[in-house]
């Protein structure tokens, strides 16, 4: 049995990202996840056949500690001997695709999800520039989740346009159809929870909160449409990565109660039936899953017009794009959601399906293992 390793950063890329994929793939391979936990079983829940190699890969740079983790790596890499090794997040990129290089593992797989270095300027920007570039020399295949971020970083030479790759449709995971469906019951739940009445409207922010989310533009936007709809709300879910939630509260500090905090939380779909409208002014994303997840629910969206958003939204048809940055561009389509409940409707209705043709997780899937098929064989 030919064997495969997978290496993130984190524990939770490989939960929320690759248990679908290494479910299936535990069926013709022997799977193995490296990743950064104290937690040798935490897959168990999951009932995945597969072994966890702790190794403390770290996602800031620091020099000490990667060069640790690349050596640990290279140590794993020529003892196991994979058939491939699979990287998902840049610093686990770039660590074992070059550890892998080095302990000469034939397929070397890495995947993009988006680059930190789109918004930053200077020698920042040339230096995680060069990361990434660095990752897909040794690398043997590239997976992209959007093809304008294909695009993207063809355009931008980080890789050549033969070695990148896309599965399906695009997304790094594809939406779970049947997770991610309208439950009334769920709605008014939730509603409950939250003190929202029944036919308020509800806007729904979901991920980490950062500047780069655009997650205070979505405040000042919000901010300016409560003045005229009184009965309209944001639900705001997702972990403070930078502790701005101080900043958002002063922000929005004339809106009343009307903005809720929920932090971080393993059922997104539950809030997401509770809501009209999601919103993502992100000034950076891969793809923006939670638009197709919203979109299986039924729900439209509001985005930034960039690379990877505007492969999750079909402008006018399945939601709305507005220029990144542009608050007032934001309020003034926030507002229309509110005022064209028949057309929001129905651009829900394309969303979701949109979201079921193009991005179901079993088409993922599918493509998928297919990809391992015919790189390594069975």
């Amino acid at each position: 049995m030919k064997k495969i390793c997978f290496v993130t950063a984190i524990p939770m890329t490989v939960e929320a990202f690759l248990v679908d994929y290494i479910y299936e793939l535990s069926k013709v391979y022997d799977v193995t996840v490296v990743t950064n936990t104290y937690d040798r079983g935490f897959l168990e829940c999951y009932r995945l056949n597969c072994k966890v190699i702790p190794v403390p890969i770290e996602r800031k740079i620091s020099l000490v500690k990667d060069m640790t983790a690349f050596l640990k790596l290279f140590s794993i890499f020529r003892t196991e001997r994979f058939n491939s090794v699979h990287s998902v997040t840049p610093k686990a990129g770039l660590l074992s695709m070059g550890a892998s290089f080095l302990a000469r593992i034939p397929i070397r797989i890495h995947t993009f999800t988006g680059q930190v270095w789109a918004t930053k300027k200077g020698i920042k920007r040339l230096l995680l520039k060069n990361i990434d570039r660095v990752t897909a020399f040794f690398a043997t295949h590239i997976l992209v989740d959007s093809y304008s971020q294909r695009e993207f970083i063809i355009k931008e030479k980080i890789v050549a346009s033969e070695k990148a790759d896309i599965i399906g449709s695009g997304s790094i995971c594809g939406v779970d159809m049947r997770r991610y469906s309208f439950d009334s019951n769920i709605r008014e739940e939730m509603r409950e929870k939250l003190g929202i009445k029944r036919h308020d409207f509800v806007f729904i922010f979901i991920g980490r909160l950062n500047r780069e989310k655009g997650v205070l533009d979505l405040i000042k936007a919000f901010s300016i449409i409560s003045q005229k709809c009184k009965d309209v709300h944001l639900v705001i879910v997702g972990p403070d990565e930078e502790r701005i939630k101080d900043k958002i509260v002063k922000m929005g500090q004339h809106t009343g109660k009307r903005i809720h905090f929920e932090g971080p939380t393993r059922e997104p779909e539950k809030y997401l039936c509770a809501s009209d409208c999601l919103c993502l002014p992100s000034y950076r994303e891969g793809f923006g899953l939670v638009i197709i997840e919203a979109a299986s629910i039924g729900i439209p969206a509001i985005g930034s017009r960039i690379y990877g958003i505007t492969d999750a939204i079909e402008e006018g048809v399945t939601g709305l794009l507005h220029t990144p940055g542009n608050v007032e561009e934001l309020a003034i389509q926030m507002e229309w959601m509110i005022e064209n409940k028949s057309e929001r409707k129905l651009m829900g209705e394309r969303a979701r399906k949109r979201a079921y043709e193009l991005f179901s997780k079993q088409r993922m899937v599918e493509g998928f293992t297919r990809f391992y098929s015919e790189v390594i064989g069975v």
